[in-house]
């Protein structure tokens, strides 16, 4: 028992219910890792799924779990806006921390977070971890390997579109409504921090730490609507960012409110001689020794996601296999002291992506971009 991770699950929301929960309650992981608390603030939720996943601990506050939880590590499964302190928290009690994206909103906290678990002796893992996908190291390499000739630009972002407001969790579940609000609010609403984060964490694994920053930014929705309830939007849902790689080389992104030009959270990769679009160059499927189980799911989104690295059995026809590999990065981390590819560096270094972009568009100003990262 002294080898199995007692993982503590923070929020009993979407994310938790169809990903992480299935997740983590199949037999086979349940060597290495064990439900063994959740909580969420509104009344009967966390009883609810401690009763359907057989989880031992329930508490309506995240303090309780921290206090009684008897966890080894939390996976915070909160609005983006708690993250740090809940981060914090976790960390000065001795518990290891799984992040679901974003990690904090601005450099400041992350930074404070990356020194604080170095200086207990714990893990941090923030999800996305992108630069786990072959596909994505398969571009990068296919770019190396001059496959486009000399790169000169790429594109890659995101948009909200309705996609909170029908996701089925919300609108079929039992008990009382997840309320999606808080996507659309201040601090860490918005798409940048909920969706281009993706794309910009599979950016900068293929093109590596950017330089400087400068965008346009605001609110193009002032309000949507959930339930017959209006939503009042006070987050930025439109930006687009141009992002200098250095020598030349700029990137552009985006975080809309609706509409986008790349598949799924994939880039376009423009050279001299072609180009890559999503996981193809030139038109053609990009190879790697993972394809064939690729091809097997059946290819598109499902085939990316069974090529994670713990992306098997049951597991493949389970939801957000991309947060439950990130969840066993951690895991394999604690367990076996294997360092993960998905660095906090990483994650703070997309954050200084983010918060420069809407420090640009605020003052009109380049932002020159404070953190980097190895590869």
């Amino acid at each position: 028992m002294a080898d199995i991770v007692r993982m503590g699950v923070v929020g009993a929301g979407t994310i938790a219910q169809r990903g992480i929960m299935p997740h983590l309650s199949q037999d086979d992981v349940q060597d290495r890792v064990r439900l063994q608390a959740v909580c969420d603030p509104v009344p009967g939720r966390a009883e609810s799924m401690a009763q359907k996943f057989n989880i031992p601990h329930a508490f309506l506050t995240y303090e309780e779990l921290l206090e009684a939880g008897d966890v080894d590590a939390v996976t915070l499964c909160s609005p983006i806006g708690l993250h740090y302190e809940q981060g914090k928290m976790a960390l000065e009690t001795g518990k290891h921390v799984h992040f679901n994206k974003t990690m904090t909103t601005t450099v400041a906290e992350a930074t404070e977070l990356i020194d604080l678990a170095k200086e207990k002796g714990l893990k941090i893992v923030a999800s996305p971890g992108e630069v786990l996908r072959p596909q994505v190291q398969a571009v990068r390499r296919a770019i190396q390997d001059g496959k486009i000739g000399t790169l000169t630009w790429a594109i890659a972002g995101a948009a909200l579109g309705t996609y909170h407001l029908d996701e089925p969790e919300r609108v079929q579940g039992t008990g009382p409504a997840l309320d999606p609000s808080w996507y659309y609010r201040k601090p860490g609403g918005g798409p940048l921090y909920d969706v281009t984060v993706y794309a910009l964490h599979g950016l900068t694994s293929i093109l590596g730490p950017a330089r400087r920053v400068t965008a346009i930014s605001g609110i193009r929705i002032p309000e949507r609507q959930f339930q017959g309830k209006t939503v009042e939007i006070d987050a930025d849902d439109n930006t687009g960012i141009l992002i200098d790689f250095g020598d030349g080389l700029f990137a552009v992104s985006y975080g809309a409110a609706a509409g986008g030009v790349n598949y799924w959270f994939t880039g376009k990769y423009f050279g001299t001689d072609g180009m890559v679009d999503g996981y193809t160059v030139n038109g053609k499927e990009l190879g790697y020794p993972e394809k064939e189980l690729h091809d097997e799911a059946g290819g598109g989104v499902k085939g990316a996601q069974v090529t994670l690295p713990h992306v098997t059995g049951p597991h493949r026809d389970i939801d957000e296999q991309h947060v439950f590999e990130d969840v066993m990065q951690l895991i394999d981390w604690i367990s076996e002291d294997k360092p993960t590819p998905v660095t906090a560096e990483h994650a703070r270094h997309v954050i200084d992506i983010i918060e420069s972009s809407l420090r640009a568009s605020e003052t009109g100003q380049t932002q020159d971009l404070a953190t980097t990262f190895t590869q």
